[in-house]
């Protein structure tokens, strides 16, 4: 019984299925099993791209038509992020074509037609433990799926703001400069005080009568005209 990487069976390897079918899900976990992998599941390409990241598996048997991230592009992402890590596509007879494309494109060890048997999975086992091919598909990547989103590098730590130049001539003082709280004078504030409402009515009523009584005086004496 192969084994994609030499191990006891303590320490048996991982493969990564990613199916959003649970039939073919169930019957790949089982074939699987029985040649004594650990079998993690998942369902869409993003998630596929966190778990491979996650678990680093040996064995990647990705479905093309996931959602999210198609198989291939799922696959792509794979590479990129590095490791050795073998990919096995599946894929139903009406994407024969697309599977091969996209075996070649992201470097596929091989691609499986669905439904799967044990015995199709046993006739191409030995290509699967064969050498791993180049991914030339990662030269094209922002070409094929311009739309993916990507991750920019750091850039590093932001740099401080520039402060503003002071004017010539001008000082300021060090904070252990500076006096003390206690030590300033205190600020005194005078309000005028506002004379009630009743006051200044009587200073407007007698301005009025000097006013009448000077220009009753300057009528006697004949000083303002008739």
């Amino acid at each position: 019984m192969g084994l994609v990487t030499e191990v006891d069976d303590d320490a048996a390897p991982t493969v990564l299925i990613v199916d959003n079918n649970p039939m073919s899900s169930m019957r790949l976990s089982n074939l699987f099993k029985t040649r004594n992998f650990n079998v993690e599941l998942c369902e869409d390409g993003d998630q596929a791209v966190d778990e491979y990241i996650r678990l680093d598996p040996e064995l990647v048997v990705l479905s093309l038509d996931i959602p999210s991230l198609d198989g291939h592009l799922a696959a792509l992402e794979m590479r990129e992020h590095g490791g050795e890590q073998r990919i096995v596509f599946v894929a139903p007879a009406r994407m024969a074509e697309l599977a091969t494309n996209a075996s070649y494109s992201a470097g596929a060890v091989a691609w499986l037609q669905k439904p799967i048997s044990g015995g199709s999975l046993e006739a191409v086992w030995s290509t699967i433990l064969g050498q791993i091919p180049e991914a030339p598909g990662l030269e094209d990547l922002d070409q094929l799926y311009p739309d993916r989103v990507q991750i920019e590098a750091d850039a590093g730590p932001l740099l401080a703001p520039v402060p503003l130049p002071l004017p010539v001539g001008s000082y300021l003082p060090a904070v252990n400069e500076l006096p003390a709280l206690d030590a300033l004078p205190e600020l005194s504030v005078s309000v005028p005080a506002q004379q009630p409402k009743r006051a200044r009515g009587r200073i407007l009523l007698l301005l009025i009568l000097l006013v009448g009584a000077g220009a009753y005086a300057a009528y006697v004496r004949g000083l303002l005209p008739v």
